[in-house]
């Protein structure tokens, strides 16, 4: 189903909002966007999915009161990915947003780990990077040969 422009605004202001949200929280390293928003293929039912580094996972996945910064959203579920737990949580409008908190031990580059290599080469765009975790495990995924000796 095509994208409403009303969706595509209320995904903007999402994603404009992440990296004042991530600059106020001293464990955050990095934010990236991945999957269909990232990739530029979403449909009105795509979720927005969120990679989030940072030193403290447990902070995001053992409470909600972060929560209130995204306006309180409903969570809709709880799950661990390897090292990475996804929190999914509903906004008013029925919009899904993904947020999957990993240490940023996530974007080690000697090796890169088999899920981020699939994470990073489907589509991810770092949204706040400082440090330039992110854009350096995406340069290392475009350069180095994925399995199979494939370039990633």
């Amino acid at each position: 189903m095509h994208v409403t422009d009303e969706r595509r605004a209320e995904v903007h202001r999402v994603l404009s909002g992440v990296p004042r949200w991530a600059m106020h929280r001293p464990d955050v390293r990095a934010v990236g966007l991945c999957g269909s928003w990232a990739r530029n293929t979403q449909r009105m039912s795509s979720d927005v999915d969120l990679v989030v580094l940072t030193e403290s996972p447990e902070l995001y996945v053992d409470d909600e009161e972060w929560l209130h910064d995204f306006g309180s959203p409903h969570v809709v579920r709880t799950q661990r990915w390897g090292v990475l737990t996804e929190r999914r949580v509903r906004l008013g409008s029925g919009l899904e947003v993904e947020f999957g908190f990993a240490h940023p031990t996530w974007a080690a580059l000697t090796p890169v780990d088999s899920g981020t290599r699939a994470v990073v080469t489907d589509g991810l765009q770092p949204l706040y990077d400082p440090a330039l975790l992110l854009a350096e495990v995406v340069a290392a995924c475009a350069a180095a040969p994925g399995p199979g000796g494939r370039p990633a």
